[in-house]
């Protein structure tokens, strides 16, 4: 049977049975970034927005996301989260904020959906608060950078 969550013969959802799986360290990194009009990113990096810290209200937006991710994505298993960074670093070159975020926990599953989860809310809060400014931004290249733990060990993009 397979590693992912499958429909039984009668087409019910079945969470995937990670019970006899050892707890090991596990830690996913993933990132992406929302593309804007050059006055949106200079209105964000001086801090001049009307609704406050836009990078420091999505920096907590991507931290309770990965949080909940369970409850957003379904058969998701809840976990405990040890560890969450998310980092969002303006790219005035790129017209550009860059999100990377690091989540990490000890158990049977792995967190790859958490961090892809912290950079996917984190972002569409930016986008959430710029909105009124510039509706063209676009979030992009949001992909799982690298994980570690469990039984496949270490898978790392090569691009």
């Amino acid at each position: 049977m397979s590693q992912l969550t499958h429909f039984n013969h009668v087409g019910e959802a079945q969470m995937v049975n990670v019970g006899d799986k050892a707890s090991t360290t596990r830690i996913a990194i993933a990132d992406g970034m929302i593309v804007m009009l050059p006055d949106t990113l200079q209105l964000i990096i001086a801090g001049n927005h009307k609704k406050g810290d836009v990078l420091g209200i999505a920096r907590v937006a991507g931290i309770m996301a990965a949080k909940r991710t369970s409850d957003l994505i379904p058969l998701c298993h809840p976990l405990m989260l040890t560890h969450i960074t998310v980092n969002l670093t303006p790219l005035p070159e790129k017209n550009a904020v860059y999100c990377h975020t690091t989540v990490q926990t000890t158990g049977q599953t792995g967190v790859e959906m958490e961090a892809l989860t912290a950079v996917n809310i984190a972002l569409l809060t930016i986008y959430d608060m710029c909105k009124a400014v510039d509706r063209g931004m676009c979030l992009k290249n949001i992909s799982l950078k690298k994980k570690s733990g469990g039984k496949s060990g270490t898978w790392e993009r090569s691009v």
